[in-house]
């Protein structure tokens, strides 16, 4: 593995491979956070609270899992890793230049990749011939859309998942119930949510199950 720059070492800065990617990920989210008023958090999510969120997950078997606004992939990428090779991520997300980046930095045929909105999530299943998938995960900023947004995309979740199938979410920690936990106690038979502090900033994750 080549060295390239960043840590200090013999008067010189370098960083392996690996932390080349996760930087140059994090550069692209920065840049597209000044421009697009849908990008919710400062910073894409760290590792521990992609952990903490997906716990529930059972990877030990093929799985269909939905992901709104991937932004620069880091579920993505943990859901690839974890997951079996016979099963499948279908990615929404709306920026272009997110899915420019998901397109030329995520090569697995296990992705599927929609420049599209949540609230499409019908459409896209109807296309891939699915009925209902096992998880649904989602950063989308449910605090800056409208009641009648919010409302249908909860519905369409709802009917996307399979009996016992799950929505996970992870919005900024200072989020009203009013924003999304009303709409999925009406909507789901179980709904929990906690906070994630090993983020920055914090986050308020919910699970609902179907």
């Amino acid at each position: 593995m080549g060295k390239v720059w960043i840590g200090f070492e013999n008067g010189k800065y370098y960083y392996n491979e690996g932390d080349q990617k996760e930087t140059m990920s994090t550069m692209v989210y920065l840049k597209n956070l000044i421009k697009d008023k849908n990008i919710a958090s400062i910073t894409p999510t760290s590792k521990s609270a992609v952990r903490q969120l997906c716990k529930t997950i059972n990877f030990n078997k093929p799985l269909v899992i939905v992901e709104y606004g991937p932004a620069t992939g880091v579920f993505t990428e943990y859901f690839l890793k974890e997951m079996t090779d016979d099963s499948m991520v279908i990615a929404i997300e709306l920026n272009d230049n997110f899915v420019d980046y998901l397109r030329k930095n995520i090569k697995d045929k296990r992705l599927k990749i929609y420049h599209d909105s949540a609230e499409n999530i019908d459409q896209i299943l109807e296309k891939l011939e699915i009925t209902n998938v096992d998880y649904i995960v989602s950063g989308i900023p449910f605090t800056l859309m409208d009641t009648d947004l919010r409302k249908r995309i909860i519905q369409k979740t709802n009917s996307a998942l399979r009996k016992g199938g799950e929505f996970l979410a992870y919005q900024t920690f200072f989020q009203k119930d009013e924003h999304l936990k009303d709409y999925l106690v009406k909507e789901f038979r179980e709904v929990t949510d906690k906070i994630a502090y090993k983020n920055i900033p914090p986050l308020r994750t919910y699970r609902a199950i179907r």
